[in-house]
């Protein structure tokens, strides 16, 4: 039985090019051609309203689309709820905390720590529309 293959995972966004800006930058993404932000004074064309970043391996892409109306998780509060977040992962305690620091340089905030935990270590942070997305040891 053949079933759907993921293609890619769209968040709605209040501005395409922050979010792609703030996702290629934490995760090394590429934008797909076409999509890359104009030179320095040139109108954004095609960052309005769909842009798109790739793996490296082509696995993958992350998409981000143009909306009105973004209300911002508030968890771990429930009273907006995630409803969907990202997982990510790096190699050790050491590089948790150097991520943790990048994520705050780009941008994003912290919104739950458990860094300390000896069985998993990880922060939960908002990025700068209010999606949750994880960083683990392991």
């Amino acid at each position: 039985m053949s079933v759907p293959k993921l293609r890619s995972f769209v968040l709605d966004t209040s501005d395409a090019r922050r979010l792609a800006e703030f996702y290629r930058h934490l995760l090394g993404l590429e934008y797909r051609p076409g999509d890359e932000p104009p030179a320095s004074g040139d109108p954004d064309e095609g960052g309005p309203d769909w842009l798109v970043l790739l793996a490296d391996d082509g696995s993958w892409q992350l998409a981000f689309q143009q909306t009105d109306g973004i209300r911002p998780t508030t968890w771990p509060d429930d009273a907006v709820p995630q409803q969907m977040h990202l997982d990510t992962a790096v190699g050790s305690k050491a590089e948790l905390d150097r991520q943790h620091e990048r994520v705050l340089s780009l941008g994003g905030t912290l919104r739950f720590d458990r860094s300390d935990d000896p069985e998993e270590p990880l922060r939960v942070y908002a990025d700068p529309d209010g999606h949750t997305f994880c960083v683990f040891v392991g």
